[in-house]
Order: C-alpha cells, then sequence, then structure tokens
C-alpha cells in the first residue's frame, strides 16, 4: 500500500449514547490496512474522561456512606455541585495524553491517592478549591480500602496504553458535552465544547481534528436508556447517564452553533494557549441510528448495516482529511 497520510490525533464528541464507543470499537475490529485507506487512521490509541466521571461517582458513594459531605455531585442521579467538573476533566484528559506520549514512568505508592492527588490538582488548575486533600486521614483510609479495585482497573488500562510504541498510530480521545435542555447560545460558565475544547493542552490542539456524531438530544436520551446494563456502570459501552444529567448537562448541544459561528467553514473556532485555533470537523450523521448493532458480538454483526455505517463515516473522514492534509 502507498504512503498514506493519517490523522494525529482525532477528537471523537458527541452527545452520550450517540455511537462514539460503537464507533471505537469498530475501530479496534477493523484491519489496519483498511483503517488507513478508509478512514486515515493508523492503529489506534483510545481513551476518554468517563473513567473519572464513575470514580468521582464512586467517591460520592464512599463519603455518603461515611456521613461527609460530597465533594462533586448533588447526588448519585444528579449533576456535577459545580459546572467547572467538565473542565477538571480535561485536565484529566490532558494529564493522561502527556504521560502516554512522553511514556512517563508512573510507579505510585498508592494508586487510590495516585488518582485522587491527580483529580485534586485537575480540579485546582479550573478554579476550583482543594477538597479531597482537606479530608481527614480517616476518610482517605476508607477511601483508599473501598476504592482500591476500581483504581487497579484503571492503572492497568493505563499501562496498557504506556506500553505503546505510537510511532503512525492515531490517537483517538472521545468526551461529551452540553448544556441543560432549552438554554440558549452561546452555552455559558462550564458547560458545552465552547468551555471544554480550549481547555485541552497545546500539544494536543496543535495536531487535532473533530470527528463529531450527530444525534439529536432526545434520540440520546432514547439510547442512553437502552444501553444501560446495571450490572456493568463502569463500563463504556453499557454505561447508563441519569436522566436528570442527561436533562441538565446533555439537554442541547453546543456544536452546530460553534460550527456556524466559526471563522472558516468547515472548522471550529478555538481561543486558547495565545492563539486562534480553527480545528477542521466532520460530521457522522446518526439520528437515524446506524451504530448500536456494534455493541453486540462482532462475529454476529450484520454485513449491510456495517457497511452503511462504514460507509458513512468513511465518506465523513474523506471530507476531513482532505481539509487537514491539503493545507500542510
Amino acid at each position: 500500500m502507498p504512503d498514506q497520510k493519517t490523522f494525529d490525533i482525532l477528537l471523537l464528541i458527541a452527545l452520550p449514547a450517540s455511537g462514539k464507543s460503537e464507533v471505537r470499537k469498530y475501530l479496534e475490529h477493523m484491519p489496519v490496512e483498511t483503517r488507513i485507506s478508509d478512514f486515515h487512521m493508523g492503529e489506534t490509541v483510545q481513551f476518554d474522561d468517563f473513567p473519572y466521571v464513575h470514580l468521582m461517582r464512586l467517591v460520592d458513594e464512599e463519603l455518603i456512606k461515611l456521613n461527609v459531605p460530597k465533594l462533586f455531585y448533588h447526588s448519585s442521579e444528579k449533576p456535577f455541585l459545580n459546572d467547572l467538573e467538565w473542565g477538571t476533566l480535561i485536565e484529566l484528559v490532558n494529564d493522561d495524553y502527556d504521560e502516554i506520549v512522553n511514556k512517563k514512568s508512573i510507579k505510585p505508592v498508592s494508586l487510590v491517592d495516585y488518582y485522587l492527588d491527580r483529580i485534586e490538582a485537575a480540579s485546582l488548575k479550573v478554579g476550583l478549591p482543594a477538597r479531597l486533600s482537606k479530608l481527614s486521614k480517616d476518610v482517605r483510609d476508607v477511601l483508599s480500602k473501598n476504592l482500591q479495585k476500581e483504581c487497579e482497573k484503571m492503572f492497568a488500562d493505563k499501562q496498557k496504553l504506556l506500553g505503546q510504541n505510537l510511532k503512525g498510530k492515531t490517537i483517538v480521545i472521545e468526551f461529551a458535552r452540553g448544556g441543560p435542555q432549552g438554554s440558549s447560545m452561546p452555552l455559558m460558565g462550564g458547560y458545552g465544547y465552547q468551555y471544554s475544547l480550549p481547555k485541552l493542552s497545546k500539544e494536543i490542539l496543535d495536531r487535532s481534528a473533530i470527528l463529531y456524531i450527530w444525534v439529536e438530544p432526545e434520540e440520546s436520551r432514547r439510547k442512553n436508556a437502552d444501553r444501560n446494563d446495571p450490572n456493568d456502570p463502569g463500563s463504556i459501552l453499557h454505561h447508563s447517564v441519569p436522566i436528570t444529567v442527561m436533562l441538565n448537562d446533555y439537554g442541547c448541544d453546543d456544536l452546530v452553533y460553534l460550527e456556524n459561528t466559526s471563522e472558516v467553514p468547515g472548522t471550529l473556532t478555538v481561543q486558547a494557549h495565545g492563539k486562534t485555533y480553527h480545528l477542521p470537523i466532520a460530521k457522522f450523521d446518526n439520528r437515524k441510528d446506524k451504530t448500536s448493532f456494534l455493541r453486540g458480538d462482532p462475529a454476529k454483526w450484520d454485513k449491510e448495516h456495517v457497511k452503511i455505517m462504514h460507509n458513512e463515516i468513511k465518506g465523513a473522514l474523506d471530507k476531513l482529511a482532505k481539509m487537514c492534509f491539503e493545507k500542510k
């Protein structure tokens, strides 16, 4: 196969349950030659911010048991106490990227402390007060004991990423953002992509293009309910977002607004790190569901469904590649 340019970093963004994780699963099962020729992507290194969302909920659950005030959420079924936590999550993504790309040696004495200290440092960067570091030793000891298993799983996943040779590979970073149902544009505070995209590190923004999976909020809520597996709440493919969160945090989406108001057609304008970025963007129209079948056994995927979905993503990424590679 002749040399073909591939994306360095692909930001895979959309409302919850839009099909992001299903597309990631499809990429994992795609022959690398096809991935390069059809999707302009090398072998993929994939990560997202959901593990931290889940860990923060687990922290609050432990604090409730101890009759200690919650730190992150109004309740287990409600949104963040402070919408700036969306920035905390982006700072954690920045940390992951830095550690993976620079292959940093990580040998924490305590895995739970490693993750809690990282969450604390990330939240301080976006202007939130210190909280985890102010918990008593007795409370931290309980967290260390009861969150050990979850943190071991997260760290094992991180070690797999750290062990990869990134040459020729495409880094896929997945996250979802939105705002309260009925909001006018632009979204305010910590909501939406307008807040989160500029929080990405310069190293990420310098190399990124965007694939947006387009669904309406109503369809996002329907698919979110359909994928729920109460026995696997930490799963990328099967976790379900509480309905109150779906309405408050994902009741609308500012992506189309940002695209329509961008300085350059086919991009999102992002002001960050003292410069202006025009991030190329392509949309995969999933308003009529083309991806939910991918949650099942790959051996049982319907070939016609695969063909339809594959060709539409290919068309979107062909346009994205043309924007990215022609300007270089």
